[in-house]
């Protein structure tokens, strides 16, 4: 294991970190590099960041991943990206360019209410998942142990480097 692979495995959460999934997300995905890290993750390997910071979270805060709560995650993530998240991210990422014949403000207010309504997608995932997993009682274990379990679930390949890249930037 590389230094940076081995930093990113003693990675844990601080007690004084948020605890709720949603504050931990959006507090870690606002920290230095990882947003491009979760996009690289979603854009270049098709995997599912809301189930990404899921399972970072669960590992950084003790909580139990097992493999039917995987399984359980992974079908939750499906069916919100089929039914929500995948149509409103391509519309919303559609209209960051100019249309013709659509006036700029307008497209562009349109664009922000689609980012909401997708964010609003996104928080109800992690509510949901967030009540998948045991409250918090366990030892904290390295993110990436998070990170390579729900990504083993979603997709056949494992994308480890991107996933450790990830794990890096996680603030600890």
């Amino acid at each position: 294991m590389t230094n940076g692979a081995q930093a990113a495995s003693d990675r844990v959460v601080s007690d004084s970190a948020p605890k709720g999934l949603w504050d931990w997300a959006l507090t870690t995905y606002r920290a230095e590099g990882v947003s491009e890290a979760c996009l690289t993750l979603q854009d270049q390997f098709g995997q599912n960041v809301p189930l990404l910071l899921w399972g970072a979270w669960a590992a950084v805060t003790g909580r139990s991943l097992d493999e039917d709560t995987v399984e359980a995650g992974c079908d939750a993530a499906r069916a919100w990206d089929s039914v929500a998240v995948t149509q409103l991210r391509a519309m919303r990422r559609t209209l960051k360019l100019p249309v013709p014949d659509i006036d700029d403000a307008a497209r562009l207010a349109l664009r922000d209410q689609i980012k909401a309504v997708e964010l609003a997608a996104e928080r109800s995932l992690l509510a949901g998942l967030e009540a998948l997993v045991p409250v918090q009682g366990g030892v904290p274990r390295p993110a990436i142990e998070g990170l390579v379990a729900v990504a083993r679930g979603w997709s056949r390949v494992v994308p480890r480097p991107a996933l450790i890249a990830l794990a890096e930037r996680l603030p600890a």
